[in-house]
């Protein structure tokens, strides 16, 4: 019977992350290669992404690897396998962490819903749900190879239940539908891909409540209420859930979302 320690071990294996420069990636792949695994970075950032790679090596002092992609564009999602092979030559976990939340020059985004504008619905289903599928066709190969083998994807509480828009009244926020559609796509994605996969990769995910950036009131009191642990979500809370399943500790686990978010679905 191994130890705990010995099945979380990642020593050998490779880790790619997309969004892997923003704070979710980020901690996603310091919490990997704590555990020893090899870090590709994937990310639309250049600057940045190389940034965090190099914060991985000072600390962690493992192999790492900035790789540079637009998920909105095809090719570049398709070509990301021959990236991997090149560098690392093996695949073992794939963690999606990458979404489009909105940016302050996206239009139809954070508005109403009569607002709300296709070109905005289409890139966000582009980047949160299409370019995993392209990226699971075209990584699909190497994570066959491996015999430890483990998809991740980062969903939402918005993927399974509708938005409290009470939250947002008179606060600039918004909860686009474009967002929940896509993170709800996700979480059927990540059961057809468990069955598909099988047995070889083991495909699941994890829906994240609400992440703490700064947040003014009253939204922030708003949803501390609705919230029975009190408080928003920290980027740390994803490290125990990540560790988890993209190591041996999870071996007889696929097609599950792990809820990540302090009681928001228990009421």
């Amino acid at each position: 019977m191994q130890t705990l320690k010995q099945l979380m071990n990642l020593k050998g294996r490779t880790a790619l992350i997309t969004g892997g420069a923003g704070h979710l990636g980020f901690v996603t792949a310091a919490t990997l290669a704590e555990m020893g695994s090899k870090i590709i970075l994937l990310d639309v950032n250049k600057d940045l992404c190389v940034q965090k790679i190099r914060e991985l090596q000072r600390k962690y002092h493992i192999k790492a690897f900035p790789c540079v992609v637009d998920l909105a564009k095809e090719q570049d999602v398709r070509g990301v396998s021959d990236i991997v092979k090149k560098y690392f030559g093996s695949l073992d976990i794939l963690v999606n962490c990458a979404a489009l939340v909105g940016t302050s020059h996206l239009k139809g985004w954070a508005v109403p819903f009569k607002q709300q504008n296709l070109d905005t619905w289409r890139l966000a289903l582009e980047i949160n749900l299409t370019s995993i599928f392209l990226l699971v066709q075209s990584c699909r190969n190497l994570l066959l190879q491996s015999k430890h083998s483990s998809i991740i994807n980062i969903s939402s509480i918005y993927g399974m239940v509708g938005p409290d828009l009470s939250l947002y009244e008179d606060t600039g926020l918004g909860n686009p539908a474009a967002y929940a559609a896509s993170k709800g796509g996700l979480l059927q994605l990540t059961r057809w891909l468990a069955t598909s996969l099988a047995p070889q990769t083991r495909v699941n995910a994890i829906s994240l409540g609400g992440v703490f950036r700064n947040h003014k009131q009253p939204f922030l009191a708003r949803y501390k209420n609705r919230t029975p642990l009190k408080r928003m979500a920290q980027e740390e809370d994803l490290k125990g859930a990540v560790a988890y399943l993209a190591s041996d500790l999870s071996n007889y686990v696929t097609g599950h979302n792990l809820v990540v978010d302090g009681g928001w679905t228990a009421w």
